[in-house]
């Protein structure tokens, strides 16, 4: 049967009685809480009168005593059983290891700045990852080429056609959308001014010089990025590559040239289609709202827009796929084993490339536009 618990503080000497256990907790909690602020006098805590312990009541003999009164009585010095003292010190452990380290003061604009300097420590490191896999990608890339025996036919043929010949519907028909809509903004404003033959132009210039390879490379950025990271991620997550490593292949050579190679010669055509689709699109509209006929339409083209606009742009596109083809596999060598891993890392993966297309458009339009191109 168990006995009730009472907590006696007489001046300066706290006395405990009866079955500190779990039976017990929910009446002695509050009597622990009103009494804890009177504790912090007293010299001597006499603990002869306990009767049952259990882990329960020693912890609430840690929120009654504190931290350093425990570890007295709990100490080889203290006159209890050996076995209550065992018990005293393996739950007050447990209590003190649980109990969260307490948060050094700071200020709002302190927390600012040390958020700002991780996040650029961070960036930097990023950044010194990537153009450390671009030099091996290109290293090995040049000492493959150099050696046609190991050239990774079959492995080039399957992701040209995972990353060219399946991106053709959707490349096609998003530009041809965009198109449509283009020529229709254009001639909204345009019409007003008398000037609706220079939609033609609007339309031509923004898919031959921008919208065509920026485009591509974004639907290409989200669709096969996220590939290359889910597959390299997954095959670490296996480790598949340690066995690779340990088979004498090289990993670079056998996964990542190929897939850069496919995605060189992938999204250059991509970005022809989607020039061909969005000016499509265009001469749709022109055709219907305008009464700008299709051979009127080629006739303006040809004579308004020059060759170097074409040039411009399809020049972009190898650039784009190279930086999305190694972000996309150097996220997949950082996975770390899990799924959530590879989750995150491709999601890394598509953010970063989609960034990093339209940071290199930006800078490619500028120095354009500064060289008169």
């Amino acid at each position: 049967m168990t006995e009730p618990a009472f907590i006696d503080i007489d001046g300066g000497q706290v006395r405990l009685r009866g079955d500190w256990t779990i039976a017990n907790y929910a009446a002695l909690a509050p009597d622990v809480a009103r009494q804890r602020s009177r504790i912090a006098d007293a010299v001597d805590v006499d603990l002869g009168a306990v009767g049952a312990l259990d882990t329960a009541g020693v912890s609430l003999l840690h929120d009654l005593l504190g931290k350093d009164r425990l570890a007295a009585l709990a100490s080889d010095a203290s006159p209890l059983p050996p076995e209550r003292r065992a018990l005293l010190q393996a739950v007050a452990g447990v209590i003190d290891a649980a109990a969260p380290a307490p948060r050094a003061a700071g200020y709002a604009f302190g927390d600012i700045m040390e958020r700002a300097g991780i996040g650029m420590l961070a960036f930097w490191r990023h950044v010194i990852d990537i153009a450390g896999f671009i030099g091996i990608t290109l290293e090995t890339s040049f000492r493959v080429m150099l050696r046609p025996r190991r050239w990774r036919i079959t492995s080039f043929v399957a992701n040209l056609e995972r990353t060219g010949l399946d991106a053709v519907p959707i490349v096609a028909l998003l530009t041809f959308l965009v198109g449509a809509v283009v020529a229709f903004l254009g001639a909204t404003v345009l019409t007003g001014f008398g000037a609706s033959i220079f939609t033609v132009d609007l339309v031509a210039f923004s898919f031959l010089r921008e919208f065509g390879p920026m485009l591509t490379a974004i639907i290409v950025a989200g669709r096969t990025a996220s590939a290359f990271t889910a597959q390299i991620g997954s095959m670490r997550a296996n480790e598949e590559i340690d066995a690779i490593r340990v088979g004498g292949l090289n990993p670079i050579e056998l996964l990542v040239v190929p897939r850069v190679a496919a995605l060189l010669l992938a999204l250059p055509m991509l970005s022809f289609v989607a020039m061909i689709s969005g000016i499509v699109g265009g001469m749709l509209v022109c055709a219907l709202t305008l009464e700008i006929s299709p051979t009127m339409f080629v006739s303006v083209l040809e004579s308004h827009v020059g060759l170097r606009h074409f040039i411009v742009g399809i020049v972009k596109a190898p650039i784009f796929a190279f930086l999305i083809a190694v972000i996309g596999c150097l996220e997949g060598f950082r996975v770390e084993g899990s799924a959530q891993s590879v989750g995150e890392h491709t999601t890394s993966s598509v953010v970063q490339s989609i960034f990093i297309v339209i940071v290199v458009d930006a800078v490619a339009a500028l120095f354009c536009m500064e060289m008169g191109w």
